[in-house]
C-alpha cells in the first residue's frame, strides 16, 4: 500500500459522477479486468494506491456544483477492500456525500459495507442510495477459489437482505460467468432465486461468459492451472486470444436469466439497470444558491 495526493477525484458530468478512492485491489478475484495492462497501472495490483486527499477533493468538487446527482464508486477498485477497515476514506466520502445532499451508487463484494449502513440509510432517506453486490458463484468451495480474499456469496446475500430491510435499493452484478467453471444452470438459478428472495431491484448481466485482455488473461490462466488443471487447454483451443469468451451454455443460461427476471419484475437489461442507478430524484437536483 502506498499513498498519493490525487489531482482530482470525480469524473463525469450532468449529475452522473464516478469516484475511485483506491487503485488496485486485494480481493484476489481471478478474473478481474482491472488487472488489464490497458489501464496503465504503474504499480503492482495488490500494492494499493490510496488517494489520501480523496475526501478533501470530493468536498471541494461538491461545494462548487450547482446541480446534485448520483456519485458511483467501485467500478474499478472495490471501495471496501481490506485497507478501508482502518483508513475509512470511503466512510468519510459518504459523510461528505450526505452533507451536500448527493446520491450514492456503491459497488462491492465486501460485507464491510455494513459498517456504513447508517450513512447509506441516511443518504437514501435524503436523496438516493443504491448498493450493488457482485454474485458469481453459489458453491462456497468454488467461490473461495474464484474470489479468495472476500466474503462468500451467501454472506453477500445477507448484506443485500439487510439493505432491503433498511429500505435501501439493491442491484446485483451477475458477471462474469466463467466457461467450464460456474456456467451451470444450478449455479445461475441459485443466484437468481437468492436475488428474488431479497427483492433486488435489478440484475446486471452482460452475457454468460467473461472477457480477457492482456494482463488479466495471464493472471486468470495461472489461476486455472492452480485450481482447475486441464481447463486452460480448453480455453486456448476454443477461444484463442479472443476478448469475449462466451460460455458454451450461454443461450440456455441467458434464456433462464431473462425469463426469471421478467417473471419476478426484476430489471435485467444493462440500460435499464444503469438508468435506474443514475436517475436522481428531480426534487433534489437543484442546489440552493445559499446552500
Amino acid at each position: 500500500m502506498h499513498f498519493v495526493n490525487a489531482k482530482g477525484i470525480l469524473t463525469g458530468a450532468r449529475g452522473v459522477y464516478g469516484m475511485n478512492i483506491y487503485r488496485g485491489c486485494t480481493h484476489g478475484c481471478i478474473y478481474c479486468d482491472s488487472r488489464s495492462t490497458c489501464y496503465h497501472m504503474p504499480h503492482a495490483f495488490e500494492d494499493i494506491e490510496v488517494k489520501r486527499n480523496a475526501p478533501e477533493l470530493l468536498e471541494q468538487s461538491l461545494r462548487s456544483m450547482r446541480r446534485r446527482g448520483m456519485i458511483g464508486t467501485g467500478s474499478m477498485s472495490d471501495p471496501y477492500m481490506h485497507c478501508e477497515k482502518d483508513l475509512q476514506l470511503t466512510r468519510r466520502c459518504l459523510e461528505i456525500i450526505l452533507e451536500y445532499g448527493f446520491g450514492a451508487a456503491i459497488q462491492t463484494k465486501s460485507d464491510l459495507i455494513l459498517r456504513d449502513i447508517d450513512l447509506l440509510e441516511e443518504i437514501n432517506r435524503k436523496a438516493k442510495c443504491v448498493v450493488q453486490m457482485t454474485l458469481t458463484t453459489w458453491d462456497d468451495t468454488l467461490c473461495s477459489m474464484v474470489e479468495p480474499n472476500v466474503c462468500n456469496t451467501r454472506r453477500r446475500v445477507e448484506v443485500l437482505e439487510e439493505m432491503h430491510r433498511r429500505g435501501i435499493p439493491t442491484v446485483v452484478w451477475l458477471t462474469p460467468v466463467l466457461p467450464y467453471i460456474n456456467d451451470t444452470m444450478d449455479n445461475i438459478r441459485a443466484i437468481l432465486e437468492a436475488c428474488r428472495d431479497v427483492q433486488v431491484r435489478g440484475i446486471i448481466c452482460f452475457g454468460m461468459g467473461l472477457t480477457l485482455r492482456e494482463g488479466d488473461r495471464e493472471y486468470y490462466y495461472a489461476a486455472l492451472d492452480r485450481h482447475f488443471p486441464g481447463i486452460r487447454a480448453q480455453y486456448v483451443r476454443n477461444y484463442g486470444n479472443a476478448y469475449v469468451l462466451p460460455s458454451p451454455n450461454s443461450a440456455q443460461l441467458m434464456e433462464c436469466f431473462t425469463d426469471f427476471c421478467r417473471e419476478h419484475d426484476i430489471l435485467y437489461t444493462p440500460d435499464a439497470c444503469f438508468g435506474y442507478m443514475q436517475e436522481f430524484p428531480a426534487s433534489f437536483e437543484q442546489l440552493s444558491m445559499f446552500g
